[in-house]
């Protein structure tokens, strides 16, 4: 029998009654079933979880503005997925009818519709899962760390004592206009990209210049070297940054003691003992070497295998054709490189760019500070960490901080894989 499209559309405003109106009765039963379901919980739970996050709490020892908080984004986070759930019921019902119209067989018994979802809808069933775990263990925490820059969350403001209130961009507005937050946010941004720019490029040029090195010909004993230069991946990073820590010391560290004099005596020169952990100057470029040191492995490793996969007789031909040794990098080896090895690239800079470890193990964001609880080698990510954690906590304005350093890392890079069309699928 004919069935009309539209009508089927507009009994699906209540789930399951287009797909009974189709002649799919089980099918029916289980879109009622989830709406009967979703209604049964907003009833009970959703309802209220959706006003306390709108009030965030109205007694202060009782309610607790960040379990509202909590609730609130998931039954948010709910509500989304009902109404996925809703749009695919009603398009489900109208391509249906449509189906039937032109003659299409459609499942009707469980065997029908079992066999129909193992070949047509096989993909979903292995994605699913992934994406409902990706909903509740990622979602929700951005979600919830986004909703908490536009409250007052701070040490004045800790539930369950105090309720949390919604101000809106104020943490925002503080962070650009209020003088001692803007100063910081100044100091620490502009020495975040610094920071990263030199310690990424320092290790991928390394990285690369190590690799194409070793990988000439007449390098001899190149397994001894490859792993000689794996050994800083190989030993863990925070017992490395602790080691150059004590390295780094002013008073008893073996550059100062060690080092210095050696090449003092050696070369007759009268270089000075460095203030490496007194100096916010010396500290930034000690971090930046030591940086270089740690990152440069991985892009060797990577940038070997690479030169592997290049002909020899590209660099004959370019031979023949009387091309330099450099003309031969630029032309032949860079461009392999890049080709394969950008998105890597860009990773590294993002990476770098939330490097909390080193900055926290080396020197605990110092020497000294430029105010607003953060040190002269804090980046981004080390401020936030100092906001949540230092005696008077300002949980508003690190979650602030957090969503400028994502929308930085993801713009860039998006920006990044476009230009260089990275992740660009033949096809």
């Amino acid at each position: 029998m004919k069935k009309s499209p539209n009508q089927a559309l507009g009994l699906s405003i209540i789930p399951g009654l287009g797909q009974f109106y189709n002649g799919q009765k089980l099918k029916a039963g289980l879109f009622f079933g989830a709406f009967l379901i979703f209604v049964v919980e907003m009833i009970f739970f959703g309802w209220s979880a959706l006003t306390g996050l709108i009030t965030l709490g109205t007694v202060p020892m009782e309610d607790h503005s960040m379990f509202l908080m909590v609730k609130g984004t998931l039954q948010l986070l709910i509500l989304v997925i009902f109404i996925m759930f809703y749009v695919l019921n009603l398009r489900d019902a109208r391509q249906t009818a449509k189906q039937i119209n032109e003659g299409h067989k459609i499942p009707v018994s469980f065997s029908e519709m079992r066999e129909s979802l193992g070949t047509n809808g096989f993909p979903y069933l292995l994605t699913m899962p992934a994406y409902l775990l990706m909903i509740f263990t990622i979602i929700l925490p951005v979600l919830v760390t986004l909703f908490m820059a536009f409250t007052n969350y701070d040490f004045n403001h800790i539930p369950p004592a105090q309720l949390i209130d919604w101000n809106g961009l104020e943490n925002f507005k503080n962070m650009f206009f209020l003088s001692t937050y803007r100063a910081t946010f100044g100091a620490v941004f502009s020495w975040t990209l610094i920071w990263t720019m030199c310690a990424t490029t320092l290790q991928i040029v390394l990285g690369i210049f190590v690799a194409v090195v070793a990988h000439q010909d007449f390098i001899k004993f190149k397994r001894i070297f490859g792993i000689i230069f794996l050994l800083p991946w190989a030993v863990p990073a925070f017992v490395t940054i602790l080691s150059f820590s004590n390295i780094f010391n002013d008073s008893a560290g073996a550059i100062n003691v060690q080092v210095i004099p050696f090449l003092n005596h050696i070369f007759f020169t009268h270089i000075p003992s460095i203030d490496w952990m007194t100096d916010p100057f010396w500290t930034k470029v000690a971090l930046i070497m030591i940086q270089g040191w740690l990152g440069f492995p991985y892009i060797y490793v990577l940038v070997t295998g690479i030169l592997q996969s290049i002909s020899d007789d590209l660099y004959e031909a370019a031979t023949i054709d009387g091309a330099t040794a450099l003309q031969k990098f630029n032309n032949i080896t860079l461009p392999a490189i890049f080709s394969v090895a950008a998105p890597t690239f860009v990773t590294q800079y993002t990476f770098n760019f939330n490097n909390f470890s080193i900055i926290y193990l080396f020197n605990n964001g110092g020497p000294g500070d430029v105010g607003g609880g953060a040190g002269n080698s804090d980046i981004l990510i080390s401020w936030i960490y100092k906001l949540t954690t230092n005696t008077t906590p300002q949980y508003g304005l690190a979650s602030a901080v957090t969503i400028i350093i994502s929308a930085i890392v993801i713009g860039v890079s998006l920006l990044v894989f476009k230009k260089t069309n990275a992740f660009k699928m033949e096809g």
